[in-house]
């Protein structure tokens, strides 16, 4: 019998993560989060049946959720969400499309989603609620922290650490043995040579 959980955001992201979520075959996605205006609406056939001051009653129902709003510079509201879910005592599990690979010396925490081709490869280390986004790689005994988001094609080589809440865009590499500060963002294609200092933006 399959697991059912509820999607919080029903934009573009929840689109992506129904796919990889359908894609395991363990779960049943009984439901998704969003605004007042928008409930009784699909997302690939998935119902808005709840908005955010429903959260209460939807984790004495449900037990698993996960955040599906996009992060796109700033964390601000998958990390507050988060909270407010694990707060109430629901449950994040981690999802991982069977088209990736994670190896199974990589540790990989709760609320992450490991999107379609993405690699984690031996020793890597990913936080809480990190998007890992499509043909993403994060080399040997790289280290993410949390309400990070790993775009498009970007690379973390190895022995990287990210700080919580940093933006990787699409594309970007970072060299072995950077260490990137928390709430920085790095831009699309950038490439990354020296430590990035907390909240930088490097283009």
């Amino acid at each position: 019998m399959k697991k059912e959980i509820i999607l919080i955001g029903g934009g573009g992201h929840c689109r992506s993560c129904i796919d990889v979520i359908e894609q395991t075959g363990e779960y049943r996605i009984a439901g998704i989060v969003d605004s007042p205006d928008k409930k009784g609406e699909k997302v690939l056939g998935v119902e808005i049946i709840a908005n955010d001051e429903d959260l209460p009653e939807l984790v004495k129902k449900y037990k698993l959720f996960l955040i599906t709003v996009g992060q796109i510079k700033t964390s601000n509201t998958r990390r507050t969400l988060f909270e407010i879910v694990n707060g109430l005592g629901g449950i994040f599990p981690v999802i991982v499309s069977p088209n990736a690979y994670v190896s199974h010396h990589a540790t990989i925490h709760s609320g992450t989603i490991i999107m379609h081709h993405a690699i984690v490869n031996t020793g890597a280390v990913i936080g809480k609620n990190c998007i890992v986004n499509t043909r993403s790689l994060v080399e040997h005994d790289a280290r993410v922290g949390k309400h990070c988001h790993l775009a498009t094609g970007s690379i973390i080589n190895g022995r990287v650490v990210v700080a919580d809440e940093v933006f990787l865009g699409s594309g970007s590499v970072v060299r072995e043995d950077i260490h990137i500060g928390e709430k920085s963002i790095i831009g699309c294609n950038a490439t990354v040579k020296n430590n990035v200092e907390p909240r930088e933006m490097i283009r």
